[in-house]
């Protein structure tokens, strides 16, 4: 489900990249960064749905997300298709890349990431809709995308990689998110092999590897599952607490302290 993968991408970026107690801290940014990253990486995390010309990215900026939806749905061969595999993964990742490397260099405003705002207004206009924090079809959707985007170009994380690797996280989660329902994805596409007759007539191998080709491991079951509803929770709750985190370590309060005492309190003894 779209707020799911959206909340998902979200407490992906806070993992990799907040230096909080509760993240992993591989790839460290600014509190800032921590940020406007989870939001690209929000959004991003919805990309690989951009094959669905009716769906809820589709219609979440018109007329510009039902035209790149399109087109993107005509390129991948349709809903669950390429986007849903390395090679798409790989390939939205290359464009973040190349759209990292637009800047523009000013004396009163530093350097505008120009490549990063425009990508935004499309992750930012996905992330909104799905998480429906935007009421409307028009107006509120295209505010809303083009001031988060206005905020990345100008306060986007110091380090060169971050774009790429917003976008390459969230797709990376929503691929991850799909296998883990019943339908699975075409992991290989292109090349999309089927399981041998054998195979498929046994219950469970041909639950992981589908009579289509696509791979699965379905412990979440159909999507929008109760098990799904209940794996969620806890991901959007972290999620919202590594961007509150950085937000009020970016305004210097001490949550270090607030940290520690939290964990005193719940430590036995």
């Amino acid at each position: 489900m779209g707020g799911h993968h959206a909340a998902s991408g979200a407490a992906a970026w806070v993992a990799v990249t907040a230096t909080a107690p509760f993240a992993f801290g591989w790839h460290p940014v600014s509190y800032v960064g921590v940020v406007t990253g989870s939001v690209v990486c929000a959004g991003a995390a919805l990309l690989p749905d951009a094959d669905h010309h009716d769906g809820t990215i589709a219609n979440s900026l018109p007329p510009v997300s039902h035209w790149v939806c399109r087109g993107v749905e005509k390129i991948s061969g349709g809903h669950r298709h390429g986007t849903h595999s390395v090679v798409g993964i790989a390939l939205m990742t290359a464009l973040a890349w190349l759209l990292g490397h637009w800047r523009l260099h000013t004396d009163r405003f530093g350097t505008i990431e120009l490549g990063a705002g425009l990508m935004t207004i499309l992750l930012a206009s996905y992330a909104l809709k799905a998480l429906k924090l935007v009421p409307g079809r028009h107006f509120a959707p295209w505010t809303g995308s083009l001031v988060m985007a206005a905020f990345v170009a100008l306060f986007a994380p110091d380090e060169w990689a971050w774009l790429p690797l917003a976008v390459g996280v969230g797709c990376v989660v929503h691929v991850f998110g799909d296998m883990l329902t019943t339908n699975g994805v075409p992991l290989l596409w292109p090349w999309t092999p089927r399981p041998p007759r054998r195979w498929r007539r046994m219950n469970g191998p041909n639950d992981i590897w589908r009579s289509g080709g696509n791979m699965a491991l379905p412990v979440l079951g159909d999507a929008g599952s109760v098990r799904e509803w209940i794996l969620l929770v806890p991901v959007s709750a972290y999620a919202l607490l590594g961007v509150v985190w950085a937000l009020l370590e970016q305004m210097g309060f001490d949550t270090g302290a607030v940290w520690a005492s939290v964990v005193a309190a719940v430590t036995p003894g």
